[in-house]
């Protein structure tokens, strides 16, 4: 019989399980839904109840900075180094340092500012899908492009500094991976040098001459006194990116990919578009791009007759908890017209996605576009995938719309 931690070494580090990790889910979820890690004082938790109530419980968080440098440690059992940043992102924060930053962040990251966008993302879908023309990479045409230029117009960066910025977001995103070599974690920190850089300067320009960008509302947001620093706006910048960017990325591919290997339920939403917005929940429910989560425990706490002690580190399986048979009705049969869809794509509690209301828009806009262009849904060639657990998606889909 395989071991639980057998069966996360594959998870984690077999290229073959990427395609497909959910038998691995199901057996984790069934055999150990609750385990200990034989490397460091880590915990997975698989199913969909015990993964909500610990990103909710106020007795876990983000490690401290003494705790963050030994907590990183790689599934293979060698050390990784550590993030460092003269300012944390508030996804690194507990309260109240948390509770202070994304009550400023999120006045600049309202729905009805989001909303606002629609059109803007409906058009640049429609150009992208214009130079598509019905035929090539999908992710390399559409679903890289589309975000990446989407959260830059949210954000504020001007058209001509954008195809510059967006190759050293991406490079610095694999440095979330738990698997993640000494080298990634090179590129990225050279990549966030650069970048920081770059916003330090914009910053400075909307500070003498404000827009109606969300870069300009980070400089203003305040409480009384309260303001964010510049290492904060730029913190938070790189996180609103990262959030807003590749995890979009994988949810436009994965998206084609379900839909193209279920034609049923691509007729199903041409005879009915109202279930448009339905579908994208049941792609991020089916097929998520980020796959797991964690949190660092500081202080003992009970989960199905387990103590988990204080300084250990937890793992939630996200993808997996979203098909927890306890919470969703044969959980391995993809349905855009499922009812009532609980996700844990977008994660629980304080560190809920600020951005899942832009990613639900563009799946949506994306979705609404191809069925309104394109009666026949191709995939011509076996997808390259990227090979990364935490964000989990292909670099290349290879599509003919017609």
């Amino acid at each position: 019989m395989t071991s639980p931690d057998e069966l996360l070494l594959k998870v984690m580090l077999d290229p073959a399980a990427i395609p497909d990790p959910h038998p691995i889910y199901k057996e984790l979820r069934e055999a150990a839904p609750v385990f200990k890690t034989a490397i460091g004082e880590t915990w997975v938790i698989s199913g969909f109840e015990n993964s909500r109530a610990l990103l909710r419980d106020s007795r876990c968080g983000s490690p401290m900075d003494e705790q963050a440098t030994t907590s990183r440690i790689a599934v293979d059992g060698s050390t990784r180094r550590a993030r460092t940043s003269s300012s944390a992102p508030m996804l690194f924060l507990n309260p109240p340092d948390h509770t202070r930053i994304r009550g400023l962040v999120s006045r600049a990251f309202t729905p009805r500012r989001v909303e606002q966008l629609r059109g803007e993302v409906t058009e640049m879908t429609d150009s992208l899908l214009d130079a598509l023309d019905g035929e090539g990479d999908f992710v390399d045409g559409v679903a890289f492009p589309l975000p990446a230029n989407v959260i830059s117009a949210l954000v504020g960066v001007p058209e001509a500094d954008r195809d510059w910025l967006r190759p050293l977001i991406a490079d610095m995103v694999p440095s979330i991976e738990p698997t993640a070599t000494d080298e990634e974690m090179d590129k990225a920190e050279a990549a966030g040098a650069q970048a920081a850089v770059f916003l330090a300067e914009l910053i400075a320009t909307r500070r003498a001459d404000p827009q109606d960008d969300m870069l300009s509302a980070l400089i203003q947001a305040s409480d009384g006194e309260d303001r964010l620093t510049e290492d904060e706006v730029i913190a938070n910048i790189f996180l609103i990116y990262a959030a807003g960017f590749e995890t979009t990325t994988h949810l436009l591919g994965n998206m084609v990919r379900q839909l193209v290997a279920h034609p049923e339920q691509l007729q199903r939403l041409r005879d009915d578009r109202s279930l448009i917005p339905n579908a994208i929940e049941e792609v991020l429910r089916f097929d998520p791009p980020v796959q797991l989560d964690g949190r660092y425990v500081f202080e003992d706490i009970e989960v199905d007759g387990h103590t988990i002690e204080a300084g250990s580190s937890i793992v939630t399986l996200l993808a997996g908890a979203n098909r927890d048979p306890a919470v969703c009705a044969d959980p391995d049969t993809f349905d855009v017209g499922r009812a009532d869809i609980q996700i844990m794509s977008f994660g629980s509690g304080i560190h809920f996605c600020l951005g899942a209301a832009l990613a639900r828009l563009e799946g949506q806009v994306v979705l609404e576009r191809l069925i309104g262009r394109y009666e026949n849904w191709g995939i011509t060639a076996e997808p390259t995938w990227q090979g990364r657990i935490t964000i989990r998606g292909v670099e290349r889909l290879d599509v003919a719309f017609s």
